[in-house]
């Protein structure tokens, strides 16, 4: 399988009469650079008959130039406080909006000498990242849905090129690179984007398996039912829809190892809700629109394996376990006051079925758990959470950011702090949430012997991640800074980054992510 639906070339010249529009990035359309500099006439003479193009955001569709069709897309100024590579992002993604709306088929790409970025003062103000985030953000935005190649609409070109700022090895190694990214964003967006039929739970399975399951490179392993006996609150959010066959939920399993020194195993479990009425606490008031994208976390995770299995990181390990079920509202729903005894023998209360997230990722977590107490040394393994947990982050941080959250363990890794770092090189950003006393305590309060509670309190930070990590009877068995067995744990929430509907699905956090654990593996 072609990892992409058109054709990548690295371009070294401009001129090429290959492409059929030539599309440029730049801060300042009037300073394009010692290599663009023949074209710096005809867009000097454009800006003096429309001054907006100067404007950041704008972009100008010119009828000149070696292709015929001349496309400046100004990202503005990248020097301020405020400003990241999401500037380029962006100004490439609406450069290529406008490329295709023209009717381009082959445009070329490239990005412009940059005269405000703040080389030596920011880690990602360096040309090779600013090309990076302008092919990925001209892939974002030439993703076709899947619903919409079902019923055969073509890819939005036929060749994308590319001009690198690095001639040679360096500039194929950057392609070669961006495609595999984006190859696994298609299928975490594939599964994160698409609607709740098209992808049912075990449709999702199917796909994954699909994509795969052709290499020897990962394992997956699908589990075709929800087991009550391995993973009682997940079966508990499963019952309701799985009286309906095509609703039923399935249990994915994911495994990679290089073929190197793997120092540092990655956990990983996904929270994969294909679709969420809310349960018996129903989403009532028009809120239930757009709960098709409440398994964008797992499918973000099924996308880093697709890149794992394309780049083949020699000293990397991961393995996951996503959980895919629909929080159906029917005669045999879960409902609020069941005390369900987990996987790790928790008695836990449900205090709100629309809090299913913790429930379906819990007993995975658990399972995790003892994964990584089965390694050599167990304190080198990380588990994250990757979920779409809506009240948290949006509230915390609006919708276009991810935030992860450590336990002691983790944080004594720096593993949020080197993951936002890692995003920023990406335009891929991240949040940083602080685990307090209050969200421990609200897990403490048991209104029965020796239970707690799925959700009671109004902290926004304490709902969405408190009860998720698989805990023991005892508090001293939490693996957490005081434990013996340290464990480090980390929580994503993409619910914000993960794409605001009806916008397309981002496929975040999978760039930060291989930014931080695949990229310093390939470089080094």
């Amino acid at each position: 399988m072609d990892p992409l639906p058109y054709k990548l070339t690295s371009v070294p010249d401009y001129r090429d009469s290959g492409f059929d529009c030539l599309v440029i990035v730049g801060d300042d359309p009037t300073a394009l650079g010692d290599g663009l500099s023949d074209l710096a006439p005809i867009l000097t003479a454009y800006c003096q008959a429309d001054a907006a193009v100067l404007e950041a955001g704008s972009v100008a569709l010119i009828p000149s130039g070696p292709q015929g069709r001349l496309l400046f897309s100004n990202s503005g100024r990248l020097n301020r406080d405020q400003d990241d590579l999401r500037r380029i992002y962006d100004a490439a993604g609406a450069g290529l909006t406008r490329a295709v709306g023209a009717g381009a088929r082959r445009p070329l790409l490239t990005v412009a000498k940059l005269a405000s970025l703040p080389v030596g003062r920011e880690p990602w103000a360096t040309q090779p990242a600013a090309d990076r985030a302008a092919l990925l953000g001209a892939m974002q935005a030439l993703y076709t849905p899947l619903e919409l190649r079902d019923i055969g609409r073509r890819p939005k070109i036929d060749q994308l090129g590319f001009r690198p700022s690095s001639a040679g090895e360096a500039g194929e190694s950057q392609l070669r690179l961006a495609a595999a990214l984006e190859a696994g964003r298609i299928l975490a967006r594939d599964i994160g984007g698409s609607d709740p039929e098209r992808m049912t739970a075990k449709r999702a399975a199917e796909l994954i398996r699909s994509v795969l399951g052709e290499d020897a490179g990962v394992t997956v392993e699908v589990e075709e039912r929800v087991d009550p006996a391995k993973y009682p609150l997940m079966a508990a959010v499963d019952r309701a829809a799985s009286g309906v066959p095509r609703h039923a939920g399935c249990v994915v399993h994911l495994s990679y190892r290089g073929s190197g020194d793997c120092p540092q195993p990655l956990l990983f479990v996904g929270k994969g809700i294909t679709y969420d009425t809310g349960g018996a606490d129903v989403k009532a008031g028009g809120h239930m629109a757009g709960m098709h994208r409440d398994k964008c976390g797992a499918a973000a995770i099924a996308g880093l394996f697709r890149t794992l299995q394309l780049l083949r990181p020699p000293r990397v390990e991961a393995h996951a376990s996503l959980a895919f079920v629909r929080n159906s509202i029917g005669s045999n729903s879960y409902v609020a006051d069941e005390i369900i005894t987990s996987r790790a023998g928790v008695r836990v209360r449900v205090g709100n079925t629309d809090a299913e997230g913790r429930m379906v990722m819990a007993d995975l977590l658990c399972l995790m758990r003892e994964r990584a107490l089965g390694l050599p040394n167990p304190s080198a393994a990380s588990l994250f959470t990757v979920a779409t947990l809506t009240g948290h982050v949006i509230r915390a941080y609006g919708v276009n950011y991810a935030a992860a959250m450590d336990n002691g363990p983790a944080r004594l890794k720096d593993t949020s702090a080197r993951l936002q770092r890692a995003g920023d090189l990406v335009a891929d950003p991240f949040e940083i949430s602080t685990i307090r006393r209050e969200d421990y305590n609200m897990v403490a309060r048991k209104p029965r012997p020796r239970t707690c509670c799925s959700a009671t309190t109004s902290r926004v930070r304490a709902p969405p991640r408190a009860p998720v990590p698989c805990r023991l009877p005892h508090p001293r068995r939490w693996h957490g800074l005081d434990s013996d067995r340290p464990i480090a744990y980390t929580h994503i929430d993409v619910a914000g980054s993960s794409g605001d509907y009806p916008d397309p699905a981002t496929a975040s956090p999978l760039l930060a992510l291989a930014a931080r654990y695949i990229l310093p593996d390939l470089s080094g």
